[in-house]
């Protein structure tokens, strides 16, 4: 069975990540070094919480991630970790991961925050990770903040509140997805098994 690593820099919501990345179909493991990042065969970056704090942990193994990324390791980040795939954020200073160009913004002044609960996605370019999961799809955001990639061909979907915000990318074998999938109810299996796919092919 595949091995999914994912990367504890602080933030909640591990277990219920685990379990749901299990329920896919992978053997799942929390890790905090660059060694355990190595031996991955797809790594997964969690998010509830801040964004400096979670940079400066990520920092640690940056080179070790970016390396497997490079090398064909796929990748998933959830809302904080979607946003750390990006160069800064509006929440705090500290460098993310850079893997985008582009910068985590708040959500419009207009809208109560957090944006908390259910919310669609529609669908900006074909993406494996959606195979099967119907457009207008139902999935769960907690967040106030999101990402503006400059790069707008990685955007697979988008999502309105108080604007239309950019939900989920994809590019190569790097996924991020600004709602959280393993709270996304049966949305979540189909989702997470779709990644299990290209970890496996």
């Amino acid at each position: 069975m595949a091995k999914a690593v994912i990367f504890d820099y602080g933030v909640g919501n591990l277990l219920s990540l685990k379990t749901a990345l299990e329920k896919a179909g992978l053997e799942a493991s929390i890790a905090t070094s660059a060694r355990e990042l190595k031996e991955a065969d797809a790594i997964a970056l969690p998010g509830v919480g801040a964004f400096t704090p979670a940079a400066k942990k990520l920092s640690a193994v940056k080179e070790a991630l970016l390396g497997k990324v490079k090398s064909g390791t796929p990748l998933i980040g959830i809302c904080l970790g979607f946003q750390l795939f990006f160069e800064s954020s509006e929440e705090g200073p500290g460098d993310g991961l850079s893997l985008f160009k582009g910068r985590t913004t708040q959500l419009p002044k207009t809208v109560k925050v957090p944006h908390m609960g259910w919310n669609t996605l529609c669908y900006t370019k074909p993406c494996e990770l959606f195979d099967g999961v119907a457009e207008g799809s139902y999935v769960y955001f907690v967040h106030s903040l999101y990402p503006v990639p400059q790069d707008k061909s990685i955007v697979a979907a988008q999502t309105e509140y108080g604007t239309t915000f950019t939900s989920a990318v994809a590019k190569d074998n790097v996924y991020g997805t600004q709602f959280h999938p393993e709270k996304s109810g049966d949305v979540v299996i189909k989702i997470l098994k779709n990644f299990v796919r290209t970890v496996v092919r």
